[in-house]
C-alpha cells in the first residue's frame, strides 16, 4: 500500500437568505416595526377554521375507513403485508399533523404512534396487525366520541390501553 500525501480539498460553505422564511416570522423588518394584520382577514381565517372543525369528524371518518380497508388486506394478504403497512403509514402520516389543528390531539397521538409503528423496522405478525387495529379503533372512538383536547379520562384511558398493547406485543423476548 503507497502512502500518498492527500492533498486538502476546500470546501465553502454558502448561506443563502431564505427570503420567504424571513417574511413569514418577520425578520427583516426595522426593530420596533409592528406588523398589521388586517383584522377582516383574520376574522374570515377564523371562520373558515371553524367550518372546517365542524367537518373534521367526517373527514377523518373517511381515513379511517381507508385505513380499515388497508387492515383488512393486510389480514387477507400476509405475504403483501410490506405494502398495506406503506398505505397505511401514509395515511397515518396526512392524519397527524391536522388533530392538533382542529383540536383533535389525540388524534394526532394516535396516528404518530401508528406510523411509528408501521415503519420500515416494523414487525409483519398477526401481532402487528391487531395492534394496527387497536390504533384505528381508538382513533374511531375519538371521533365518535368526539374527544377533544386531552380527551378527559376515557381519552387517557384509550391512550395507556394502546399503549400497554404495543409494549406487551413489541415486547423483546
Amino acid at each position: 500500500m503507497v502512502n500518498e500525501a492527500k492533498t486538502p480539498i476546500k470546501v465553502r460553505y454558502y448561506r443563502f437568505k431564505n427570503h420567504l422564511k424571513e417574511k413569514t416570522v418577520g425578520l427583516g423588518l426595522d426593530p420596533g416595526v409592528l406588523i398589521d394584520i388586517d383584522p377582516a382577514a383574520l376574522a374570515r381565517a377564523q371562520a373558515a377554521l371553524e367550518d372546517m372543525i365542524e367537518d373534521y369528524p367526517d373527514w377523518v371518518k373517511t381515513l379511517l375507513l381507508k385505513l380499515s380497508e388497508e387492515h383488512r388486506r393486510a389480514v387477507d394478504t400476509p405475504h403483501e403485508r410490506r405494502l398495506q403497512f406503506e398505505k397505511i403509514r401514509r395515511i397515518a402520516h396526512d392524519m397527524k399533523g391536522q388533530g392538533g389543528t382542529f383540536n383533535y390531539p389525540l388524534i394526532t397521538d394516535f396516528a404518530d404512534s401508528l406510523y411509528n409503528f408501521t415503519g420500515v423496522t416494523a414487525g409483519m405478525t398477526d401481532s402487528h396487525i391487531e395492534i394496527i387495529k387497536v390504533h384505528i379503533d381508538s382513533m374511531r372512538v375519538v371521533i365518535n366520541e368526539r374527544l377533544q383536547g386531552d380527551g378527559g379520562q376515557g381519552g387517557q384511558a384509550l391512550k395507556i390501553g394502546l399503549q400497554q398493547a404495543i409494549d406487551k406485543h413489541t415486547k423483546v423476548r
